[in-house]
């Protein structure tokens, strides 16, 4: 392929090494940020808002919505759905369950951002290590030169080892920016995740809170709540 021997004969002895952490470093960004899209949508205040039209001791409406819940893409909803199908558990195995959910989510959403880091500080130093070889081959060739050194062997040598620097550069300045904002974004999606399974563990035991207030409040068609049933002091 044309391409391939342009970048051969740039690029020298670490073109294929490049080659390779460069398309590495796009899949990767390509396929988290695919990741980002799939994920996002939806806030807490929608699951507020659904919990809110629910009544909770409707089983059959309860499994309606844990199926179509499941049936989501946001990571939000289908870990309301996961917490709803176990509200027949108590309150402490199904906190057990959601930690459990929301460690394998986080490690899905930070799959390939070690790989990621990795390439953007290795890239750099094959870069860095393609420019000594060439300047290496640049001095050899002037040490085995009978003539004068004109300034055009001095540029091509030096061309030829700049360029492999500048491609790893190139290559890490995305990959490590791309793990550092996708690493960032992972922990803010974790950590709403892990707000949001709270309230709605709340939800199922019966217990409302006013995000905007602080407030929290009992759910009125709560069974075991003492001020409904009259069993409060």
């Amino acid at each position: 392929m044309p391409f391939i021997d342009n970048l051969n004969q740039q690029l020298g002895l670490m073109a294929w090494p490049l080659i390779i952490c460069s398309v590495l470093t796009v899949m990767i960004l390509t396929e988290r940020l695919i990741q980002v899209l799939l994920c996002t949508g939806v806030g807490k205040t929608k699951v507020t808002a659904l919990l809110a039209r629910q009544n909770r001791h409707d089983e059959h409406a309860l499994d309606n919505l844990t199926e179509e819940l499941k049936q989501q893409r946001p990571l939000l909803y289908k870990g309301i759905a996961m917490l709803i199908a176990h509200r027949h558990f108590t309150k402490p195995l199904r906190e057990d369950a959601a930690a459990i959910w929301l460690i394998q989510k986080r490690t899905e959403l930070r799959s390939g951002l070690r790989l990621l880091s990795l390439i953007g500080v290795i890239s750099p130093l094959l870069g860095l290590l393609g420019t000594v070889l060439g300047l290496i081959d640049m001095f050899t060739g002037i040490s085995h030169s009978t003539g004068s050194v004109t300034p055009s062997d001095l540029a091509d040598g030096l061309g030829l080892a700049m360029r492999t620097t500048a491609a790893g550069l190139i290559i890490a300045l995305p990959a490590i920016t791309g793990a550092q904002l996708l690493g960032l974004w992972a922990d803010n999606v974790t950590a709403k995740l892990e707000h949001s399974l709270n309230r709605c563990n709340l939800w199922l035991e019966g217990m409302n809170v006013d995000a905007e207030s602080g407030k929290t409040s009992a759910c009125d068609t709560c069974e075991q709540n003492p001020a409904v049933n009259g069993t409060s002091s």
